[in-house]
């Protein structure tokens, strides 16, 4: 148990070597991008063509299939932010920061989908565009904490205080998951 621990730190640390990690990658990317875009055009083919429609919302519920999965990969980015930040602070791992920063504009996109389909969804079901009750509100937060980590980024020139910055900002904005989880 903990030799295997103390191995696979050591081979973390291993990779602090830009260049060791940028091969790795390099090697990687082209069959992950291969396994997203098939699992994008099977999910899509199932959500918007295979899937019946629903007896209650008809056509509409669709928009679940796009709506659902986004919130949710919108709360995974953002507490691998939040982790990230953590081990960035715990053991001082250069990719921890890169990774969290990386991430941001990725789960920003996602909660956007998430508001955007959402209020999209709302309108027939609902009779409007937008409610204030605590999840969509908690969202709307999740929204803005993306945007506020970008920001810190942007607005502070020295990478290192932005960096001390920005994981503040990602482990206390981490509170809000569960919020809009429950």
């Amino acid at each position: 148990g903990w030799k295997k621990l103390t191995t696979f730190t050591a081979d973390l640390h291993g990779l602090k070597g830009t260049a060791r990690f940028l091969a790795l990658a390099n090697r990687i990317l082209p069959f992950i991008w291969v396994a997203a875009i098939i699992a994008f055009a099977a999910g899509l083919y199932g959500a918007l063509a295979a899937a019946p429609a629903d007896y209650q919302q008809g056509e509409t519920v669709r928009i679940m299939f796009v709506h659902v999965p986004a919130a949710w990969l919108a709360m995974f980015v953002y507490a691998v932010m939040a982790i990230s930040s953590a081990v960035a602070i715990v053991f001082r791992h250069p990719l921890a920061d890169a990774a969290a920063k990386c991430a941001a504009p990725i789960g920003a996109v996602f909660c956007f989908l998430a508001l955007a389909t959402g209020s999209i969804w709302g309108k027939p079901m609902w009779g409007t565009w937008w409610v204030w009750d605590a999840r969509l509100t908690s969202m709307f937060v999740l929204m803005l904490l993306y945007l506020g980590y970008i920001a810190v980024w942007q607005a502070i020139d020295d990478p290192h205080r932005a960096a001390l910055v920005a994981r503040v900002v990602a482990l206390a904005g981490a509170i809000n998951l569960p919020i809009v989880k429950f």
